[in-house]
Parts: structure tokens; sequence; C-alpha cells
């Protein structure tokens, strides 16, 4: 079966669903292809809230903030790298984007004057994160599906998108696998966006969900788009211990402190003037140094206390936190410190896009986590992942519009040969017998990747994790799976995000590699120190003649120039 529209969305959370609202306004058929139910989406599990300079809560000198200074917390964050020019445009249109989500009736928590609240996150020089609760992302998902449900956009969902179709170099639209049924479609479009979210499922202690496998980035990178920045993965510092369901930093922000076994208040030897609000990776190395010097409990964790906070203020600021630790940890915050841990939590890495989220490829568009833009450079900033959904779910959309008024039609004759090819892909797979299981093969490339190249980093052990990346790759060849039918074939779309996710850890380990240097997230105790004169610059990892390699660009600089980050 094949589809016809003039702009294709694949992934279905907050960036899709913004581009497909803006993509609507313009009067064009758009369509949106997603692996999931939309509300099943990663950004429904967003807790702590959006950043915007909307000023509705004075700093400590009663100051008021102001994009300038939201720019600068965030390039300042990013272990300056990320690009000035797109942190200025995110930051600017930030406000309007939080009031247009207010407009179509998300739901904000609101300070007693009436105003939309704000509260403090890690390395912000304001409290500038609007929330809704501890349920944030929850709240703007459903808003906005509302929307597209009302303007009766088309939604395709429980729809694996397998490949992506190009003519002349130009991408003209994908096929994907119906999962309730096993009919592979083809889809044709003027331009194709990718809104897939991050790959933190690679790696085996994740925030992130299931559906997490970076799908869109190995696509990208299998039809000639390159990857950027890969090396850099966000562990989020509060983690529930045992299972690292996310533990938001709106506890942090809300006044909750961490401690170790010995009852110290930690985080004032790392981070003097920022304590317990400094930035993710200072914060999650703070917690694995005293791990590891035995300050930690036994099992790796530590605690955060958020009792003196009081029964009123966690039951309404933080209602969802205090839930999930009840139901996962036995543990009620009001009485008892919550079992806390780093796990990975964001990627700031991915599909190389402009500043209008155009890819190397022709028609091919990136936006969301699953693109490295670059916004958030070397470390992300709380509260800043939320605005960038839904600030370059709309301007890109809006560069899409423009852009298709001068492309070609697409012709149905490649994407039927694409079609044959990937049921001929699949038909393949499903005849395998006798071999290997694809959780054997899963399994160890996500204990590899939390092993080798996780909080530190170092020469010896990331090559040996690349070798064994490397081997996985050869193995997954040889796994065969047991259910062999077409229809609801769970363990089919499994093996077919694994290959993808094998791509994404060798870019990851590559990139650590090369990169001999100490910046945001990713840090070499062997090369401890940041170096600007060599690597204050953009990774890009492509193919060429089927073999990975990596190159570099400049990152682009502004009014901020790059100093010692100290918090």
């Amino acid at each position: 079966m094949i589809h016809h529209h003039d702009i294709l969305i694949i992934g279905g959370g907050l960036t899709g669903l913004r581009a497909a609202l803006r993509i609507s306004d313009a009067g064009l058929n758009g369509a949106v292809v997603s692996k999931v139910h939309p509300l099943r989406s990663h950004s429904v599990a967003a807790q702590g809230g959006m950043n915007a300079s909307l000023g509705n809560v004075k700093g400590e000198d009663g100051a008021t903030d102001s994009w300038e200074s939201h720019a600068y917390d965030t390039i300042k964050g990013s272990d300056y790298l990320a690009d000035q020019d797109v942190v200025e445009r995110m930051c600017r249109e930030a406000p309007t984007a939080v009031i247009e989500l207010e407009h179509m009736g998300t739901v904000w928590s609101r300070l007693e004057n009436g105003k939309i609240a704000q509260r403090p996150f890690g390395g912000a020089g304001f409290p500038r994160t609007c929330y809704a609760a501890d349920r944030t992302g929850h709240n703007a998902l459903h808003t906005l599906y509302e929307q597209v449900v009302s303007r009766e956009i088309p939604v395709y969902e429980e729809f694996f998108a397998i490949s992506l179709i190009t003519e002349g170099g130009r991408c003209i639209g994908c096929t994907a696998l119906e999962i309730m049924t096993g009919q592979v479609h083809g889809f044709l479009a003027k331009a194709v966006l990718m809104a897939t979210g991050g790959f933190g499922r690679i790696f085996d202690k994740s925030t992130n969900a299931l559906i997490n496998t970076g799908d869109g980035q190995a696509l990208a990178l299998r039809a000639g788009a390159l990857l950027k920045d890969m090396e850099f993965v966000q562990f989020h510092p509060t983690t529930l211990y045992g299972t690292n369901i996310l533990i938001s930093e709106g506890a942090r922000g809300e006044g909750g402190i961490l401690l170790n076994k010995n009852g110290e208040r930690f985080m004032e030897r790392y981070a003097p003037h920022s304590v317990d609000l400094a930035p993710r990776d200072v914060v999650a190395r703070a917690i694995e140094q005293e791990i590891a010097g035995g300050r930690g409990y036994e099992g790796g964790y530590v605690h955060l206390d958020l009792r003196h906070l009081g029964a009123e203020r966690i039951t309404e600021r933080l209602p969802g936190i205090r839930q999930i630790a009840m139901d996962f940890a036995g543990v009620d915050p009001i009485e008892n410190p919550v079992p806390v841990q780093p796990g990975q939590h964001y990627s700031m890495g991915g599909i190389d896009a402009d500043i209008n989220g155009a890819t190397k490829v022709p028609g091919l568009y990136a936006a969301g986590e699953c693109s490295c833009l670059s916004v958030h450079g070397a470390n992300r900033l709380g509260g800043n992942s939320l605005v960038e959904t839904v600030v370059f779910g709309r301007l890109v959309a809006e560069k899409i519009v423009e852009d298709v008024e001068n492309a070609p039609t697409p012709d149905d004759k490649l994407v039927k040969a694409a079609i044959n090819s990937v049921n001929d892909r699949i038909e393949g797979i499903l005849r395998r017998e006798g071999g290997e299981h694809f959780f054997t093969v899963r399994d160890a490339m996500t204990h590899t990747m939390t092993s080798k190249f996780g909080i530190f980093r170092e020469k010896q052990t990331m090559q040996e994790g690349l070798d064994e990346i490397k081997s996985k790759q050869d193995q997954v060849s040889r796994v065969s799976l047991q259910n062999k039918e077409r229809e609801v074939n769970q363990a089919l779309i499994r093996f077919l995000e694994l290959e993808g996710m094998l791509l994404l850890a060798e870019a990851v380990a590559r990139g650590a590699l090369a990169r001999e240097e100490s910046r945001g997230s990713h840090t070499r105790t062997d090369y401890p120190e940041r170096d600007d004169r060599n690597f204050l610059k953009h990774t890009l990892v492509g193919f060429r003649n089927e073999t990975m390699y990596v190159s570099y660009q400049p990152a682009t600089l502004g009014i901020f120039e790059p100093k010692e980050r100290v918090y």
C-alpha cells in the first residue's frame, strides 16, 4: 500500500505533533508516522518543566530574567560547544512557545498572582522553568495531541519506519511496517521530518522508555546523513536506585538536597555556589565520586532528601515523584529520603542539521532529541529539552513549508521497489533457523555501553568497548527469531531496532575515542582538561564505502566567549 502526503513526519512526540500543527496551519497535507500511539511517546515522561524567560519570578537580587540570560546559561552549561546562533533563536522564541501551549490548553501550575509558575533548575541564573506540577511533558503532549485530533491530521500509529527512500540523492519518503498486520507500506512526500527522539536504550541503566532506540538516527545515517556529537550522552544524577526511573530535577528545584551515607550535603564540595542545582554533568560526576570514595550506600547510591519540604509542598508540587518513590522503592519522600543514582537520560548528539533543521540529504529534516542543531552542546540544561521540541517543531516545519513549494512530486516506481526490498529483507530474517537469541546480543551491547562509555571514560576500556560492539554487529546477522509470523511480531521490531542501535553504539564509541579532552558530559580520566584549541568543534560521523568515519566542523561562536565553567 502506498500513501501520498505533502510532508511526512516520522515520530509522534512533542516535536512531531507541533510540526504537524504548523503544517496544517499552512494548508498542506501532512501526516505523522509513529511506532506507538502518540500518547505513548517518551515526551509524556518529561517531568520537571520547560525553560522560558517569562520573568514571572525574580532572581535573588530582584533582577528580571531575559532571553540573553537564558542563552548565557545554556551556552555555559553546554561547555561552550552549543552553536550560539541556534541557542539565541531558541531562547528568543521560548516565551512565545510556552504561551502558545497555554492558549492551546496546557494547564500550567500557577503563582498566587495567577501567572505561570517558574521554578529553579540546575545551571540557571533565574527561576525560569515553567511546569505543570511534575507531569509537564504529559500535560503538553496531551494538549498537542488533542489539537492534532481536532484537525483530523492523519496519524499512522504503530507503524515502524524501516528505510528512507531517496531519488537522485533526495529523500522522498519511507517504508514502514504496520505492526498489527505485518504489511509493509510505502509513504511518498516532498519532504520528510525526523522527530523520533533519543537513543538511550543502547545503555542498560537508562531513564528512557523501551521505544527510545534511535531509529531516526539510524535511518538517517543509512540514507547518507551525518550524525553529530554522538559522544555527548547525558547521565541524569537522580534516577531511582534499582529501576532508574527518573526522579525529576524539579525535586531539587523545589529545595531537595543530596546526602551521602555520612549525612553530608556533599555538593557543597563540588559546586559551592550552586550546590544541588549545579548542571547535570557536574552533579552526576559528584555522585559517582562519592560512591567510588566509599561515601555512598552499599549497592551504589546516595540519598535525595525532600522531608524538610513538608507534606503539603511535596503533594502539590511533586505528586508524581512521590508516587514513583512509593510504588517502585517503597519509600514515601514525606517520611524518608529517596535512594538515587546516575543513569543515562538524554542524547545531546543526533542527526546533523543546520539552524533550520535541514540535513545534508535534500528533503530530509530533523528536530527534537533525534537531531543535533546544536542547541545543547556537550551538556543539556534541565528544562531546555521540552522547549527545544516545541520551538524547533514549529520553526523547522515553517522552513519545510517554504521549501516544498518548489519540490518535485515523487514517483511511485521507487517506493514499489523499496517495499519489495523490505519484504525480502523481512522474509530473510524470519527464515533464519538455529541462530543466536537477539536478547543475548542486545544485553551484551547495553552492558558494554554502560560499563565502557559511562560517566568516566578512558582510551583502553573504550577501545575494548568498540571491539565488542563490532563483534556484536557481526553476531547480529546470525540472530534468529522464534516467532515466524508477520502479524504483531514484537520480536521482529526489537531485532530491527537492534540493528540500528549497534550502528549508534559504534558512532558514540568512535566519537568518544577521537575526542581527547573532557567537555560537559564527556569526561576522560586520561584527558581531564577541556581543550579549546583542538576540540572546540563538533564531531561528525558518517559512512564512506560502508566504513564509519569521523570528521569535524567548528562550533559557531557568538557574544559569549568560552571561559572556565565554575558553579
